[in-house]
Formats: structure tokens, sequence, C-alpha cells
């Protein structure tokens, strides 16, 4: 059976997506004040810290005690100016060292527009960092900075896949300027869907540890010491903390920190299509499933053309035919483009994806190899 759309429906998908593509998540404020080395490779083995006891025998406050003193050295306080000169403010934020070369993991925004970045490892120690890479699409960067090693604390990378609603979480960080600010809560909340600036969908970790401007770029740690997140966006009406802070996934770091420090960027797998989900098209355009991403245009040439997906089409006698719905990839349920990104920031170019649609009334499966995204 095939779905043929009216003209008015066409044209209400073209609206659809013109404002969808506008969309903004209100009321979410970004928390700013104005080749992998050897220890990389330590670092993604999130080593236990001698410092720290089990915290499974010790009292919650040796616990907080006891991290705050291992791992506060490791955050950064960072500013930046608009001018080679320092004549223009710019803004505040905080990072993590992640080795001992001195390379620092913070927001994309936190040193967006920066001509200049300064970093400081407490007390008079001081220096200027360089940009080393930057992914805009997950609010992540990396800086550097040529500091000795015996100055540097590395913050080790836990992994944020085990994260359990509930768990134990503190938030190290310059909140307003207020040097290596330590902040207490627990994951409240998983999934959760927050946007980078760009407008592409990032799958957040939620917490109710106060996070509020200059947060930005600093740890989200568990009991143990380890990064599990990268503080960056607070829910707030008027620019301060209401217990609603979004950190981005540590594993999301893990998987582009190699391209960043070596490349300077993020190359991403893609499909090569555009999409529309069904939920926002009920009412308005009939489908055959509640829900599912439908295909609106397939590129040229692209891993999803050469899968053999199909867009919207026009019919010989000036109808248009639905495009095929995606319900499934890797088992996985998808409802809209958001599903989709989550998906494919988990896989890497070259690899095989099984992608369920539904097409002219029957269930399909389809094999598509992802290419390099442009």
């Amino acid at each position: 059976m095939k779905y043929i759309l009216s003209v008015r429906q066409i044209l209400y998908m073209t609206v659809l997506s013109a404002a969808f593509s506008a969309v903004f998540v209100t009321g979410i404020s970004f928390g700013i004040g104005g080749a992998a080395s050897a220890a990389d490779e330590t670092n993604l083995n999130a080593p236990t810290i001698a410092a720290i006891s089990d915290p499974g025998v010790a009292t919650d406050e040796q616990n907080n005690i006891e991290v705050y003193r291992a791992m506060a050295p490791g955050v950064v306080f960072i500013t930046s100016s608009r001018s080679a000169s320092g004549g223009r403010s710019g803004g505040t934020g905080s990072g993590s060292v992640i080795d001992r070369q001195g390379h620092i993991l913070t927001n994309d925004h936190v040193i967006s527009g920066a001509a200049r970045i300064n970093v400081s490892l407490g007390g008079e120690r001081s220096y200027p960092a360089t940009v080393v890479g930057r992914d805009a699409d997950t609010d992540l960067a990396v800086i550097k900075i040529d500091a000795p090693a015996s100055e540097l604390t590395v913050v080790p990378l836990g992994d944020s896949d085990q994260l359990i609603v509930g768990q134990k979480v503190l938030a190290i960080g310059n909140p307003f300027g207020l040097d290596r600010t330590l902040t207490t809560g627990v994951i409240s909340g998983l999934g959760r869907t927050i946007r980078a600036r760009s407008g592409r969908a990032i799958e957040g970790v939620q917490t109710d540890a106060s996070i509020n401007p200059g947060n930005s770029g600093g740890p989200l740690l568990n009991s143990r010491g380890q990064m599990i997140g990268i503080n960056s966006q607070i829910y707030s009406s008027g620019g301060g903390s209401n217990g609603v802070g979004f950190a981005v996934p540590v594993n999301v770091a893990r998987r582009i920190l190699p391209q960043l420090i070596n490349g300077g960027s993020v190359v991403r797998p893609r499909l090569g299509i555009t999409t529309r989900s069904v939920a926002s098209l009920q009412g308005q355009v009939r489908t055959p499933v509640e829900n599912g991403a439908i295909i609106v245009a397939v590129q040229p040439n692209s891993a999803a053309a050469l899968a053999g997906l199909r867009g919207i089409s026009e019919t010989a006698d000036g109808g248009v035919t639905l495009g095929d719905i995606i319900t499934q990839i890797d088992g996985a349920a998808i409802k809209g483009g958001d599903d989709l990104t989550k998906i494919l920031d988990r896989k890497n170019i070259g690899d095989t994806i099984r992608i369920e649609i539904f097409r002219n009334g029957s269930r399909q499966s389809i094999a598509a190899r992802l290419t390099a995204a442009n």
C-alpha cells in the first residue's frame, strides 16, 4: 500500500521543516561567565585513586573531602579575551587536565571566539593556552598548556554508560569566578536530550548538583574521583542554578578525544538523509506507523543512497509518495532525528548498521555502510 501525500500535506511538511531548523530549547542556559599520548591511554583505563577510600566504607563527608583534595588540583580556571592584547573581555570557565602533556578538556562554548586563553592551576601558576581541537556539535574542546608534568594532576575518565539515577556525583569548577568550588548531588536523569549551540542533539546527564556560570567545562565526578561528565548547561529562568544541570557524558568525550588531539576536529559517520519524525506530523499527514523517522530526502552517493533507502518521491501522475520510515537501527527504536544522531554518534566510519524500515505497507530490513560526513 502506497501512502500518497496531498499538495497541502507537502506544504505543511515544508513549513514544519523550516520551523524545526530554527528551534532552540528555551530555558537552557550555557554556563559561561562572560595521536593520543601514552598518558591519554592510561587515563582511558580510569585508574583507581589511592588517596580516595572505598566509598562503600567511607562516610559521605570523608568521601567529599577526599575526592575534592585529590581532584581539585586537576581542575583549572580558564579565562579568555576576544582580542590578542587582552583588552576585550571574554568569558570564564573550567576544565580538566587529562594527561601530563598539558591537554585540558573543556566546553567549546568556554573558548569560542577567544583570541587569547589563559589557564590557572591555582596560586601564581598561570599559563597561556592554545586550542588543540574543537567540536561544536558536542560542545567539547581540548586546549593545551606548556606546564611541567610535576604541576599537572590528571583527572581520570570514568564510564558514563554505567551511571544509574540516584548515584552520587560531585562537581568541581569556578562558578562566578570562585576558584575550585565543590558542589554535590546525585544523577537525577539519564538520556536527556540537550542541544549544542550548533543545534545538534547531545545525550546529556542530568544532575541536581549546583551548576552555575563558570562551572562550564569542569568535571562531574563519581564518588571514586573519576570524571563521568563535563558540566555544560543549566536549566534556568534567571541564569542561576535551579537544581537542574546537564553534563555531556564522558564517553562522548572518549570517542572524540583522539580526533580532537590528533586532527583538531571530528569527522562523523553519516547516512546522508533528511528526516522528520512521524509524531510531529500526526493529525496533518496520514502515516502507516505511529513512531519513526520519515525520510524526506536522500543525498546522492550517500550511505543511504547506496543502501537503497528512499525519500519522498513524485509519481507518474504527479502525486507524491511517502518516503521510507525508519523504525529501528541495530534494534534500537527510532522516533526522530535526535535518535538517529545519538546512535550514529556511537558508530564509526565504515561500520555497517541494520536499518528497519516501513515501506509500501510492509517492514523491511536494510544494511547500510556508514560514510564520512561532509
